[in-house]
């Protein structure tokens, strides 16, 4: 594994990519949250360097930017270039304007979702690849290598990546945020109450009203204590500040008072083999929940997803949640739920 001083020195480095680096784009942002999610959603605990095809980053970019290609408001969509509108944001606002695909999800099955790709794709290469090692008016090679059809991370980088990923987010999320709102283009579309970060991020309550209609026809019981109940919120099993990107298989009902107390954390060993069972159990629902939301149904990442979020907490000495007031320590026998 990496030693701390070259995890110490990869967050230096991240550190001066934002304040160094030049952001006349959002690209940026939207490639390091990509290569992040990626190198959690692979699955790998160790340091060796990782392949990522540029196709791969070409699907990330359409997810994250989708949301943010619709309009913002009064027909009008935000500005995310410091000169004329980003071509990811007017390709996929174009696409959505000629397909009937109203979420991500759903674009993916549309006949020219391969021509957006490819042109997205493009983009990312030419773009953000290209210039994101750029520091302070010098190239700085930390993060990959670049090839014909793949960037390859660097021995170690995947490491850091898992290792730091909600850090990765966080920082991510919270410079792409302010680079809207300093975009003078942008000023008479936001207002100072506005929830920038949900337009941006979250998922719509209309899709999450949709996987709440779903999870109650396979159960009307809170997941966590199996009462029966006629309130009940949608809860991430992981919790989205660990890992804020939403995958149909993490989403479970909960009582409110349930989900009130486990709040961010992670949940205990018998609530994790629930869990993997539901999962498992009810996969064909699941994935049908997920497109009726036009949210990614994808298992198999989201056991990745769990497994990074559980080796961390053993690593860590973090608490396991029972019920309210009530916790275990995470050890390493929770991982064996996956073997």
């Amino acid at each position: 594994m990496t030693t701390p001083e070259f995890q110490l020195a990869f967050l230096n480095k991240i550190q001066r990519l934002f304040a160094e680096g030049d952001f006349s784009a959002s690209y940026k942002y939207a490639l390091l949250i990509a290569i992040a999610d990626i190198a959690v959603e692979s699955g790998r605990d160790d340091d060796q360097p990782l392949v990522i095809p540029h196709r791969s980053l070409g699907a990330k970019f359409v997810d994250l930017y989708w949301q943010q290609s619709a309009p913002f408001k009064n027909d009008a969509l935000l500005i995310q270039n410091n000169g004329t509108q980003a071509a990811v944001i007017s390709h996929i606002a174009h696409f959505r304007g000629q397909s009937n695909a109203t979420t991500a999800n759903a674009a993916r099955s549309a006949t020219d979702f391969k021509s957006l790709l490819t042109r997205v794709t493009r983009i990312v290469v030419d773009k953000p690849v290209f210039h994101i090692q750029n520091l302070g008016g010098t190239r700085d090679q930390f993060l990959f290598e670049s090839g014909a059809d793949s960037i390859t991370l660097l021995p170690g980088v995947a490491y850091c990546l898992r290792r730091f990923q909600p850090l990765v987010q966080q920082l991510a999320r919270s410079h792409w945020i302010d680079h809207i709102k300093r975009n003078k283009q942008n000023a008479s579309l936001l207002g100072q109450d506005t929830d920038l970060e949900s337009f941006l991020f979250e998922t719509s309550r209309q899709s999450l009203a949709i996987v709440q209609t779903g999870l109650r026809k396979i159960s009307n019981r809170c997941f966590y204590c199996g009462r029966s109940v006629s309130e009940v919120d949608v809860d991430h099993f992981i919790p989205h500040s660990l890992y804020p990107r939403d995958l149909v298989h993490n989403f479970v009902l909960a009582d409110p008072g349930c989900n009130r107390s486990k709040s961010d954390t992670l949940a205990a060993k018998q609530h994790l083999s629930k869990w993997l069972d539901f999962a498992q159990t009810n996969a064909d629902n699941l994935a049908q929940i997920g497109h009726e939301a036009g949210i990614v149904a994808d298992e198999r990442s989201m056991h990745s997803v769990a497994r990074w979020g559980y080796g961390n907490a053993v690593a860590s000495g973090a608490q396991g949640w029972i019920r309210s007031a009530q916790y275990e320590p995470i050890e390493g026998d929770y991982l064996e739920l996956w073997r």
